[in-house]
């Protein structure tokens, strides 16, 4: 691989900068349903290509497209008209040695069995419908595949850039974990009201933290809207906890500010999801590679979700980078804070990418000779592992959205 550049990161630290916005998107958030059933397509295409064939094959499924469908929620019930729509588009090998591969079954049942396990309010069979688009790649793209494969070398499909950065800052543990603390199988025992598209923007100016949520609620739960009051007090009760118990501090926190009781203008879905109401999603439209969206922190417009895990420099590089940064902060004393970007050049050998970039915070603003040694061994470290990564993606130890 190309030498790792290294720099001292200069300036403010995003922490003591006076203002800071992470936003997420969460489980039930149709940008975030995209990213989901893309990347358990991609993790099905290849669980099956390794129980069949002994190796992962030729795939990029990462343009799911979410086409809303309609509802009429009313208070105690409400019922879906028309189901959403599930586009998955992309292309996979369809044929081995005169054998079909039965994408478009796979992509039915990736499709149902996500539902299930995730949107508690939603009924797979009967409100969602799934368009599988994905086709074959072309014979040649198969073709180097499996000579790649055959000769223990994956080249880079792509000429791109992946980005990680580490340790995550307060306000971005405390917007992640209160989306996945509200979307958590506890909390919907507790508030079956509440439903999974939960979308989080948190803002820290100097030391107050404010937290906007939106939060779709099911109405077959809520009797009448005092019911719908308290269900979003609740919701902002177990919010408000959840910072204490992350931060040991308070937030002011405001759920669906845009509702007008009066005019029963509330976030209120049969299902639990804005996608049962006019709102469309797509893959890649959402939260980054590490789950957030931070617009003052490095980021690409690469969606990793649904993209093969074995040369896809689009989904390696970011999750490659993020684990370069991660360790850097977590093995070297010096190191406050890591930044590490990783380009590609199509053709390469996946684990060489062409320009390597760190960028490090120390307490004294400068890298010491030694210090750089160690950066550039744990950096180099991280990169030869790339073509290992698959294993956990198709375990799911990997984030991807």
């Amino acid at each position: 691989m190309a030498k790792t550049r290294i720099e001292a990161m200069d300036g403010l630290a995003i922490a003591q900068r006076s203002v800071e916005v992470v936003e997420r998107k969460g489980l039930g958030h149709p940008d975030t349903i995209c990213d989901m059933l893309s990347e358990r397509l991609s993790v099905t295409l290849s669980r099956y290509y390794l129980e069949r064939y002994g190796l992962i094959l030729h795939h990029n499924v990462d343009k799911a497209l979410l086409t809303a469908g309609r509802s009429e929620p009313v208070f105690g019930g409400g019922k879906v008209i028309d189901p959403i729509d599930i586009y998955l588009s992309g292309r996979a090998t369809t044929r081995v040695k005169g054998e079909m591969v039965p994408v478009e079954e796979l992509a039915a049942d990736s499709v149902r069995s996500w539902f299930v396990e995730n949107m508690h309010a939603l009924d797979p069979e009967r409100h969602v419908r799934v368009r599988c688009l994905v086709r074959a790649g072309s014979h040649e793209l198969v073709d180097i595949f499996l000579r790649q494969h055959e000769q223990g070398t994956f080249l880079a499909n792509d000429t791109s850039c992946g980005v990680g950065y580490a340790p995550f800052t307060l306000l971005e543990e405390i917007v992640l974990g209160v989306e996945e603390h509200l979307n958590s199988k506890e909390v919907k025992r507790i508030l079956p009201a509440a439903g999974e598209d939960i979308k989080v923007m948190g803002v820290r100016e100097d030391d107050s933290i404010a937290l906007t949520i939106s939060c779709a609620f099911v109405a077959k739960y809520l009797n009448d809207a005092y019911a719908y009051i308290e269900a979003k007090e609740h919701a902002a009760k177990l919010a408000g906890e959840h910072v204490h118990t992350l931060s040991g501090r308070s937030a002011s926190i405001t759920v669906n500010a845009a509702d007008d009781i009066e005019r029963d203008a509330v976030f209120l879905t049969v299902t639990g999801t804005s996608a049962k109401m006019g709102d469309d999603g797509e893959t890649g439209r959402g939260n980054r590679a590490n789950g957030l969206i931070t617009p003052l922190r490095p980021m690409t417009l690469e969606a990793a979700a649904g993209k093969n895990p074995i040369s896809h420099v689009g989904k390696l590089y970011n999750l490659a980078a993020r684990l370069a940064a991660q360790a850097l902060v977590g093995e070297i004393a010096e190191v406050q804070e890591a930044e590490c970007y990783l380009v590609s050049q199509i053709g390469a050998p996946i684990d060489q990418p062409k320009t390597v970039l760190v960028r490090a915070r120390t307490d004294e603003g400068v890298i010491a000779p030694e210090t750089a040694q160690v950066i550039e061994e744990i950096t180099s470290q991280q990169v030869s592992g790339i073509g290992e990564l698959w294993k956990g993606m198709i375990e799911g130890h990997h984030r991807v959205a």
